[in-house]
C-alpha cells in the first residue's frame, strides 16, 4: 500500500508519482517502490531514444534511478517527479558520452532501433505503426527527436520538457513543430518501387 501521504485515488497519475517521490524522501519503502515502478518504463524509453548503444540502456536507466534516489532529499516537488527524473536521465546519458569520449565507438543505428522496438509490447493495436514511427524518428536531428519524444510520446507538458532538456519553452515548441513537419514530409515520400507505402499516421495522431 502507498503511504497515506499519497492519496492515489484522489490524484492524477503524475501528481500521485510526485507525491510518492516526496514521501520517499523520508525512506518510506512503499513510496520508493511506487516511484520507481511508475517511471521505470518511461526512463527506459527515453534513454533508448537518447542513447545510440542498446547494450547501455539498462545500465543507464539503473544509473538514473540511483542518482535520483540519492538526490531525493533535494526534490521539493516544484516540478513533477517525471520531468525531474527525465532530466536526471538526460544527464546520465550525457555523462556516459563524455566518459566514453576517450574510446569513441561507432553507433550501430540498426541495433539501436531494434532495441527500442523490442521494448514495446507486440500483438497490440498500433504496434506496427509504432515501429514505422520509430524508423522515421531515427532520421530526425537529435534535438528535435528528443523534444518530440518528451512531448508527443512521453506526454510531458512543454514547460516540463523544456526543464528536462534544459532549454527555453519556445525552443521546445519550435523543435516539435519542425519534427512534425519533417515526419509528415517523410510520410508523403513514395516507398520503394513495387512496395506499398505504410503510413504511421495513426501513431502520430495518438502521440
Amino acid at each position: 500500500m502507498i503511504a497515506s501521504a499519497v492519496p492515489k485515488d484522489s490524484l492524477a497519475p503524475d501528481d500521485s508519482i510526485t507525491a510518492s517521490a516526496l514521501a520517499a524522501r523520508t525512506g518510506d519503502p512503499a513510496a520508493v517502490e511506487h516511484f520507481v515502478r511508475a517511471l521505470h518504463r518511461d526512463v527506459l524509453r527515453y534513454v533508448a531514444y537518447l542513447c545510440a548503444d542498446p547494450q547501455a540502456v539498462d545500465d543507464l536507466a539503473q544509473d538514473t534511478f540511483l542518482r535520483a534516489l540519492g538526490s531525493l532529499h533535494r526534490f521539493e516537488g516544484r516540478s513533477s517527479a517525471r520531468s525531474w527524473l527525465l532530466a536526471i536521465a538526460r544527464r546520465a546519458v550525457v555523462d556516459s558520452y563524455r566518459h566514453a569520449a576517450v574510446r569513441p565507438r561507432p553507433a550501430d543505428v540498426a541495433d539501436w532501433q531494434l532495441a527500442v522496438e523490442n521494448a514495446q509490447p507486440r500483438g497490440v493495436p498500433g504496434f506496427d505503426d509504432g515501429v514505422v514511427l520509430l524508423d522515421l524518428l531515427a532520421s530526425l536531428p537529435a534535438e528535435r527527436r528528443r523534444a518530440f519524444v518528451l512531448t508527443q510520446l512521453l506526454g510531458l507538458p512543454y514547460a516540463e520538457a523544456a526543464e528536462a532538456i534544459d532549454c527555453p519553452v519556445g525552443t521546445v515548441r519550435s523543435r516539435v513543430a519542425r519534427a512534425r513537419a519533417e515526419l509528415l514530409d517523410l510520410l508523403d515520400e513514395p516507398g520503394e518501387p513495387g512496395e506499398p507505402v505504410e503510413s504511421p499516421e495513426p501513431a502520430l495522431q495518438a502521440a
